[in-house]
């Protein structure tokens, strides 16, 4: 029976950082565990970003913006930057509108109740003389991980409006480190340490704990049992004189197919059409479609009505 390891217990805590140690993980658990943990935080906790923004006056993401220091892009690389924490689904407009020489920050913005700006110091635009001024709408919006433009956007945005790749994820940095420790009489066990930086939206200990439970959740689904498939039912075959002639029938088929055209009663100047279009056998006419037969060079209408008449006496229309 593999030992399970002790409860995680913060070591180090400062800000949005912190440090958890794991010990007594069996030989080779540290990793196995520390590495699942680490891409879930930087990948599955869900968070919050902003996702478009439509600028007064601007057109596109590549235009200048009258009167501010900044251009459009650098203006929405900024955006980017701001954190914010949803205490409802979203999305939400939120609204800047900034004149005079000053900078623009995170705390300029007006928003409702449900979305609070966790980092209000982020620069945003600097505004360059007395007679600049700065309006802008931005959406933030809720979700899991990086998400590209292409892969957001399904429908055509309004003309004005600039999307933004959203980056949602509230873990900036997530890593962990392994060491060995002395449990009985063996020294090769193993302590883990997780170390967890946040944006601020959430704290470490509880994008841990978001991440320890999503793991939880996900090996469960993996142990509840399997999924059993019904057997798949024998081919029900004829049996007796019926599965005699059936077999006589496919053989039939098959030797009909490899007849060759010479011994059909077509005309010769239509045999040679069909040979010179290396059509030599009733198999391999029978795969041509009547558009494709019309088509060839020398085929007339008289050559047509043949060859549906002969393999008509065999069975076999011509397709359509």
């Amino acid at each position: 029976m593999i030992p399970t390891p002790t409860k995680p217990k913060i070591v180090h805590e400062a800000g949005n950082r912190a440090v958890l140690e794991i010990e007594g993980l069996y030989p080779g658990y540290g990793h196995t565990l520390g590495n699942a943990l680490r891409r879930v935080l930087l990948s599955s906790l869900p968070g919050a970003a902003v996702t478009s923004v439509k600028i007064e006056g601007v057109g596109h993401e590549f235009a200048s913006i009258e009167g501010v220091m900044e251009d459009a892009v650098d203006l929405t690389l900024n955006l980017k930057q701001m954190r914010f924490r949803l205490h409802e689904e979203g999305p939400f407009a939120i609204t800047l509108s900034v004149s005079g020489e000053k900078e623009a920050s995170g705390r300029d913005f007006k928003t409702p109740s449900q979305v609070e700006i966790v980092s209000p110091d982020v620069h945003i635009a600097t505004l360059s003389s007395k007679k600049s001024r700065l309006a802008l709408e931005a959406t933030v919006e809720s979700g899991v991980g990086y998400v590209p433009v292409e892969a957001r956007t399904k429908e055509k945005v309004e003309v004005g409006i600039i999307a933004l790749d959203a980056a949602f994820s509230p873990v900036r940095h997530a890593h962990y480190d392994v060491e060995n420790m002395r449990v009985g009489d063996r020294t090769d066990y193993n302590r883990l340490l997780v170390t967890v930086e946040t944006d601020g939206s959430i704290s470490p200990r509880d994008a841990y704990q978001r991440a320890a439970e999503i793991l939880v959740a996900q090996f469960g689904a993996l142990s509840g049992g399997f999924i059993v498939s019904p057997p798949a039912l024998p081919e029900m075959r004829p049996h007796g004189p019926a599965a005699v002639r059936e077999s006589a029938h496919d053989k039939d088929d098959e030797s009909v197919l490899k007849t060759k055209l010479d011994d059909l009663k077509i005309s010769s100047r239509t045999l040679n059409v069909l040979r010179e279009a290396g059509i030599k056998t009733v198999g391999g006419l029978a795969r041509k479609r009547e558009e494709t037969v019309v088509e060839i060079d020398g085929m007339g209408e008289k050559g047509i009505q043949e060859i549906k008449k002969a393999l008509g006496n065999l069975g076999i229309i011509l397709k359509p």
